[in-house]
């Protein structure tokens, strides 16, 4: 009977032992006694960037696809299905006297000769989502120059041609004239057209024929889609940097982005082809183009209205060197260093000034406290070292606490890199943005990449990075779990080295399923829905988890930067009163983690917030938006050290209240 006994304990006692050898234990110490550095506000931002149907289609709400005819094909998104009654004409063709601005001078002219028989049809952006008793507000310019056309009708048609809302405006001036109606959907529908139909027989002219929902972000006017805004306010972002990306560059010089283009009346903004319309063979859009209706005072507005600081970013007289190259002559950059000058002055001038004003008449008098600017996106070599340097001079002269953000090119190493690198510090930068599209595994290895950097030496702001499931640029690329928690473990390295990075970002922010160019992306959208994938709750979670103060965190002494597969960071918030520590466990297993708190007296409770997934190629989509999410949880603190047993590929977020 007592060999029976001994047997099964020893039985138990050899199983006990393989599952604790199994499970990696782990002891990490907290230092809360000293800060090592203060986390900036905008250690976790936003980049935006008009890639992915972003913009048009996208953020702003608009829903007529080439709304004033002036796309390089000026019929491009419109349908005549019965005949081709219609045609484009330029001011000077006008039966009436016009008064069209003059980077929009196409108009529509519609000769009806069977009021039965003409439609003219808009497609949309890969359809228009329309939504039951939603309503949207129409608008419109005509000309009526014989009063031959009695109504127009307007109408929400679905995939099969039923009407599923419809309003009628009767064009009563001969001259131009403004006109406003509103449609109720009677259906949700997320590839709707617009329908317009005619009374009458003879010629109507026709431009800037306009569709947003009511309901947009805040009620604005002619504003932003909703959904998407409360996702980007969601992640409590410290900045918001924009146009981008590429699109600043350009293909070349005179198509780039240029911010004075973008302000002002809408109908005054000159639409351009967007550069990523045929970019990339795997996913060609030639409908792309941008009609900047969201432009720069948009940007500031949104910036302002989620709590972010702006950051817009420049051209600095480069075309994209993956394109032409094209290059503005040195004695011939007056004209982009201007720009910088008067953005700066849009942004924060007093109304008195030129460009103070226009954004008084824009409806904001108070200045938007602009603070940073970007010099050129992704450029590299002398000729951007060489133009940053008459940029800084030029700005610091006039504006000397504006902070400027210098580029180091591309790619995270390299010959462009390290000579980019070499020359700012040089220069005393204050902030230079690095840029990586990398493996997974580059991110999990590249964890301690800052742990080396000269606190003395310029700031970092990591402006652009995404982990790539297969390579750069390729369609296969997914939002995969894998993906977003290396991000997470890399993130640990950014907030352990804020001593010297400042600001990070994901990009892309924003994708339309039917019409992007590159993956993987932030946020995934359609006409109707939107979802934010694994990456963007890694984001949000360690954004709206950020802290005040840097703690240090260490397993012997060491930061953990990737032993036994395990990352992790600690702050303090001085706000909310609490210690926050980030765990990332890139392992296949569980492992137990133990946690000393030294230099605070915690309180009895504290709560958890984990993502978790078991499988690496998990993604969240729109037919389980929410398959990777965060979970929340609350436990008893427990006196001496904290005892946690992490899951396999988990990013958990501990939070310890402070007596």
């Amino acid at each position: 009977m007592k060999n029976t006994i001994l047997t099964k304990f020893t039985i138990c006692g050899l199983m006990l032992s393989s599952f604790y050898i199994n499970a990696q234990k782990t002891t990490l110490e907290v230092d809360a006694s000293k800060t090592i550095t203060k986390i900036q506000p905008t250690m976790f931002g936003l980049f935006f960037e008009d890639i992915n149907f972003a913009a048009d289609g996208g953020l702003y709400a608009e829903m007529v696809k080439n709304r004033s005819f002036e796309f390089e094909k000026p019929l491009m998104g419109w349908e005549q299905p019965n005949t081709k009654r219609s045609s484009m004409n330029k001011e000077s063709g006008s039966a009436v006297p016009i008064n069209l601005a003059a980077d929009n001078t196409n108009f529509c002219r519609v000769e009806i000769n069977n009021d039965k028989g003409y439609a003219l049809i808009n497609e949309g952006f890969r359809g228009m989502g329309v939504k039951k008793d939603a309503k949207y507000n129409l608008s419109l310019k005509a000309a009526n120059p014989n009063a031959a056309i009695k109504k127009i009708i307007v109408q929400l048609i679905d995939k099969d041609q039923k009407v599923i809302g419809e309003t009628n405006i009767i064009p009563n001036s001969v001259q131009w004239a403004n006109y406003t109606a509103q449609i109720i959907g009677t259906q949700t529908e997320a590839k709707a057209k617009l329908k317009i139909t005619f009374e009458g027989t003879g010629t109507i002219d026709l431009d800037m024929i306009s569709l947003f929902p009511e309901d947009t972000w805040k009620g604005r006017k002619n504003g932003l889609r909703k959904d998407l805004v409360q996702l980007l306010y969601d992640v409590k972002p410290g900045f918001l940097r924009f146009p981008g990306g590429c699109i600043v560059e350009g293909r070349t010089l005179s198509d780039r982005y240029q911010w004075k283009k973008s302000v002002g009346n809408v109908e005054e903004r000159k639409t351009m082809m967007n550069r990523w319309n045929v970019e990339f063979s795997h996913k060609q859009t030639p409908d792309y183009f941008q009609s900047f209706g969201l432009g720069f005072y948009e940007y500031f507005q949104l910036s302002e209205d989620i709590g972010a600081e702006p950051l817009p970013i420049l051209s600095c007289g480069m075309a994209c060197q993956y394109n032409t190259g094209e290059l503005a002559p040195m004695d011939e950059l007056d004209p982009y260093i201007q720009d910088a000058l008067d953005l700066i002055e849009f942004a924060n001038g007093e109304v008195n000034t030129k460009w103070g004003k226009l954004r008084l008449d824009m409806g904001h008098p108070q200045p938007f406290n602009l603070k940073y600017i970007g010099v050129g996106n992704e450029q590299w070599g002398t000729d951007y070292i060489d133009r940053y340097k008459v940029f800084e001079k030029a700005i610091k002269a006039k504006y000397p606490k504006i902070i400027i953000v210098s580029g180091s090119g591309p790619s995270p190493k390299g010959e462009h890199f390290d000579y980019a690198m070499a020359e700012l510090k040089k220069l005393n930068a204050e902030l230079i943005d690095e840029h990586y599209y990398e493996s997974p595994k580059w991110f999990r290895k590249n964890a301690g990449r800052y742990d080396n950097y000269d606190r003395k030496g310029p700031k970092i702001f990591a402006g652009e990075y995404a982990a790539q499931s297969v390579s750069g640029a390729n369609p296969n690329n997914r939002n995969n779990w894998e993906c977003a928690f290396s991000e997470a473990a890399f993130m640990t390295g950014l907030e352990r080295n804020a001593e010297v990075v400042q600001l990070s970002s994901y990009a892309p922010l924003m994708a339309h399923e039917d019409a992007w160019q590159w993956t993987p992306d932030m946020i995934w959208f359609n006409n109707l829905q939107s979802y934010g994938s694994a990456n963007y709750y890694v984001q949000q979670l360690f954004s709206t988890n950020k802290g005040t103060d840097l703690l240090s965190i260490t397993q012997d002494g060491k930061a953990l930067i990737g032993q036994h597969d395990l990352y992790a960071s600690a702050v303090k918030d001085t706000n909310s009163k609490e210690i926050i520590v980030k765990l990332v466990n890139t392992a296949a297993s569980n492992q137990d983690v133990n946690i000393n708190l030294k230099g605070a007296k915690l309180g009895s409770k504290g709560s958890m917030i984990r993502l978790v997934s078991e499988n690496l190629q998990d993604e969240n989509t729109f037919a389980d938006p929410k398959k990777i999410m965060p979970k929340q949880s609350e436990y008893k603190i427990a006196k001496g050290s904290q005892q946690f047993d992490l899951p396999p590929y988990s990013v958990t977020v501990l939070k310890f209240k402070i007596k």
